[in-house]
């Protein structure tokens, strides 16, 4: 069973002829439970993401910040695996039909292994992963599986990046680049940063994928300022600190709803 790499790449163009960028969500799956994960999936691209990255958590995320390590102790103290984390995959692509990311340090997939979780993840119908710690020079086996069950391979840029890598990530990657806007950890931010504007530039003037920006959005006016320079404004821990803050499963769904809608708003502002 082949991947949706192409309703991916469908997606971003969607934006782009909509002149606008697209909104890409992320969430950990397990939290706060595997269900309650999957209903939240569900209700950020409800509330008007394009694309939803589901985070596969892990005991040392090196890039995320505390807002997530806070969820993803929590998944994992209940118990999630990368089976829930296919389950959340499949059942958010089933009931929206929208292109649903993996986002994964390399350790789980390399103990999981490669053929083993690409074609699982081909099979739940995702469209592929993003991989901050793999380093594309050690990339060639995965992105040979990924290639063969049709999905995306995500490689990060951050502002540190030379021109001359910008063109190696570039060329081995697909779908698109995720540009880190800053260098340091996930977590909300109060303003983005010029870096970003430069970095857009730098790694489009390398390669014809979309660049989308994550790191540090957290709000419309955010999201409306890297709308403006990006094709795709990523926001992860904004949505789990709306979750983190509820006072219960039902007020997080709705609040992530509402922040989803406000973010959707806030590309389109940017037109």
């Amino acid at each position: 069973m082949s991947g949706n790499i192409q309703l991916l790449g469908d997606t971003l163009a969607k934006a782009k002829a909509e002149n606008r960028a697209a909104l890409i969500a992320y969430l950990p799956a397990g939290f706060p439970t595997v269900d309650g994960g999957i209903a939240a999936v569900k209700a950020v691209f409800e509330g008007g993401a394009d694309i939803v990255e589901v985070g596969l958590p892990h005991s040392d995320p090196v890039l995320d910040g505390p807002v997530i390590q806070t969820a993803d102790d929590i998944a994992l103290r209940g118990g999630v695996r990368i089976a829930d984390v296919m389950r959340t995959v499949r059942e958010a692509h089933a009931a929206t039909g929208k292109p649903v990311l993996v986002m994964t340090y390399w350790n789980p997939i390399d103990r999981y292994g490669i053929e083993r979780f690409t074609e699982e993840l081909a099979a739940a119908g995702g469209a592929g992963c993003i991989l901050p710690d793999l380093p594309v020079q050690e990339s060639a086996t995965w992105r040979e599986h990924a290639d063969k069950h049709g999905l995306a391979t995500v490689f990060v840029v951050a502002p540190s990046s030379r021109d001359e890598r910008l063109a190696t990530i570039t060329a081995a990657g697909s779908g698109f680049v995720y540009a880190a806007s800053l260098m340091g950890v996930t977590g909300t931010r109060e303003s983005v940063g010029e870096q970003a504007a430069d970095l857009v530039r730098r790694t489009r003037a390398t390669a014809g994928l979309p660049v989308c920006v994550g790191l540090g959005v957290s709000n419309a006016e955010q999201a409306k300022e890297v709308a403006a320079f990006a094709d795709g404004v990523i926001v992860g821990s904004a949505f789990v600190k709306r979750m983190l803050d509820a006072e219960d499963e039902a007020a997080g769904l709705a609040a992530v709803r509402e922040l989803a809608g406000e973010l959707a708003e806030g590309v389109r502002r940017a037109l």
